[in-house]
This record gives C-alpha cells, structure tokens and sequence, in this order.
C-alpha cells in the first residue's frame, strides 16, 4: 500500500469520537453541532427526494446551486460572481483536496499556517509536494509577515490559509489579511483559502474574503461550506470560487474524485443559499450564546480558556489551569476518567506543536454543554498538579 496512507494515523476526530462512544463520554471533541439548522432546508432536501431527480447530477454542480453560490456572495461581500467561477464538491474537504491536486505539481512547497486542519499536510504530499509549515503562537495566534516572508523560497506554490481558524476560533484581522496578500503577490503564488466557518462570526464581526483584496480574486481558491453555513455538517455539500482559467481545472479535479454530489441536498443548499440570509443572524447569536455559556462555566472551574471570536471551537491551556499533563495524555486520560473527549492541538501540526492546549466544540445544547463543562470541572480536580 502507499506508505503515506498506510502509515498515517487514524484522524484525531475520529479517534476521540470513537472513544466518547466506548467509555459513554460527552463529545465536545469532533466539531458537529447538535442546533442551528432551519427546517426549511430540511424539507427542502425531502422534497428533492420525491419529486426532483436521483441521478448523476453535472460535475459541477446543479447550475442552480451554482448561480446561488454566485449570487449569495454578491450579497455578502459584494464580489462580482457567476456559475462559471463555481464548482460544486462533496463537502469541504473534497474542494480543498481538489483544489491542492490541481494547484500542486512534485516538488512544489506548500505553505501552511500551523495549526492546521489536518487533510492539508498529507493531500499536499500525495499530489508530491513538500509541506512547509508557519507556526502561529498562542495565545494571539498572530500572523507575522516576517515569519511568513521567512518561509517562502524559489520552490513555493501556494499557500493554505483557514480563516476563520479551526482550532483557534480566531478572526484574522485586516493588517493579517493584506500581509498575506502582499506576500502572495509578491511571489507570484497561489492562494487556497478555505473560509468555510466565513458565516460562523459570534461577536458582530465582518468577515471579509481573501479574493476581495486588491489583485486576489485571479490568485485565490475560495473554498466554502454548506455544512458550515447551515449546521448540517453530514451533507457533505461545499464548494471551490476561482476564476474562471482556474476553476475550469479545478472542475477536472473533482471529476475524479467524488464527480458529483447528491441531487437533493444541493437542491436543498440552493433553497437555502436564496432564502436564508434571515437565518445568518439568529444562528450566529445561538453560536455565541452557547460559546459563553462553555467559557463561563469552564472558567469558573478554574481552567484557563483562550477567546474565541468565530468557529464553534474554544481551546483551553492545560498548564495555565494548573494541570501538567500534556494534551494527548489529558486527552486520553478525560475521555476513560472524566467522561469528556476533546481534541489534543498537537494533532494540528507537525514541527514543535504546542501540547498544553486542548481544542473543545460548543457548538452543542445547554444541556451537552453543562454536561461537558462538569466533566472537565472533574478533570481538573483529577490532573490538576499532576
């Protein structure tokens, strides 16, 4: 077998998950939310089912739910957009693996802002390229322009850029945001900017699209999420944005990966794409509410909880809270003791990661979250000093 696949271990998520579910743990580790869809959506997707087609639909997407795409951000963010920059994909991770192997050639660098989701480093090795990583630093987990300056060399490609930042939950500022397109410019480089938490936004901030800066939108793949925007994470439905020269390659991708996504759900993402702006706002107040809920009642447990401005991800310092254990030994040792699984940031990079923080999903129910929060409470009492 190939060794990148043969060797590579089991993904966190999946691993924590499957632990929660052997010791009866609350899973506040993999990031699905349990509210936050409409359902409109829902029935939308049903009557998809009954009365639309079940066959392939077009490789890129049913031109609905492209135009859709197209026009949402129009709305949004004033891009000037049509079904041609658009390819429909089975869910997030395809469009980003898609849009790595059609960006990537062997022995291209790849750059990667660290912690990172983890499909970017072994996607950019299988399509033969070389990962070079960034390490943003807690807790400000800033980009410095220096850093990433430092990290370009005659080989580099492309950059992989995730704002807002899972597992962060940061919001990259504005001076962040032109440091990295000064910096793709000034290398002639390839942007994939995987912006699929673009709507999860929790304190009234505008978030604003790599594409959207001056001279970006012919350099940038933006990658967006129908499971992100509408808390239905099982889709599988997202998207790749790019001009039109590069979504055209982008498109052959995908044809050999997944080819098409389900009818009736894109269906039912087009519904919701026209009809839904109303439903932004409400979701995001859930969001933050839940969000504060978890940072108060961890806090007053006594551990150390870093802000959080987007994203349905918090993440705690496990020594500032007292406990010397590191984050896949605490990890291992709350979902057996405690009852509560959550995700090691180790998991999120490679070179010299950090390993006293752990990365929590509130994106839950009251109850999930009080459940959660007692745990940890309990886990502290248990490892504190340890």
């Amino acid at each position: 077998m190939n060794p990148l696949y043969e060797q590579m271990p089991t993904s966190v998520f999946e691993r924590m998950s499957l632990l929660a579910t052997r010791h009866g743990a609350v899973n506040l580790g993999q990031g699905f939310p349990d509210f936050g869809w409409a359902e409109e959506i829902l029935e939308a997707a049903a009557r998809a089912v009954v009365e639309g087609s079940n066959q392939y639909a077009p490789s890129r997407g049913l031109p609905a739910l492209r135009e859709a795409i197209a026009r949402h951000y129009g709305r949004h963010y004033g891009l000037d957009l049509a079904a041609d920059h658009v390819c429909v994909t089975s869910g997030a991770t395809e469009a980003l693996g898609a849009a790595i192997l059609a960006s990537v050639e062997p022995g291209d660098e790849v750059i990667l802002l660290t912690p990172a989701y983890d499909s970017y480093a072994p996607t950019v090795r299988r399509a033969g390229g070389i990962v070079r990583e960034v390490a943003l630093q807690p807790p400000a987990w800033r980009i410095e322009r220096q850093a990433l300056e430092a990290a370009v060399g005659p080989r580099t490609r492309a950059i992989v850029f995730n704002n807002p930042h899972n597992p962060t939950g940061r919001l990259f500022g504005s001076d962040e945001l032109q440091a990295i397109a000064d910096v793709t410019r000034a290398h002639d480089l390839t942007i994939i900017a995987d912006e699929v938490w673009e709507h999860v936004i929790l304190d009234g901030s505008r978030f604003v699209p790599l594409c959207a800066l001056d001279g970006m939108a012919e350099r940038t793949i933006k990658v967006g999420s129908a499971g992100k925007i509408f808390s239905l994470t099982g889709w599988k439905v997202g998207w790749m944005v790019a001009a039109p020269a590069r979504a055209g390659p982008l498109a052959k991708a995908h044809q050999f990966l997944t080819f098409s996504t389900a009818p009736n759900l894109q269906s039912a993402v087009a519904f919701g794409l026209e009809q839904g702006d109303s439903w932004i706002a409400p979701m995001q107040q859930r969001f933050a509410r839940a969000r504060d809920q978890m940072t108060a009642g961890l806090r007053h447990a006594g551990l150390a909880v870093l802000d959080s401005a987007a994203t349905y991800f918090l993440c705690v310092d496990l020594a500032a809270s007292g406990i010397a254990l590191d984050d896949e030994a605490f990890a291992s040792a709350a979902v057996e003791r405690a009852g509560v699984a959550v995700v090691p940031l180790s998991a999120f990079a490679e070179q010299d990661p950090p390993r006293h923080l752990v990365r929590l999903c509130f994106g839950k129910k009251e109850e999930t979250i009080e459940a959660g929060v007692a745990a940890m409470a309990h886990a502290r009492e248990m490892f504190a000093g340890a």
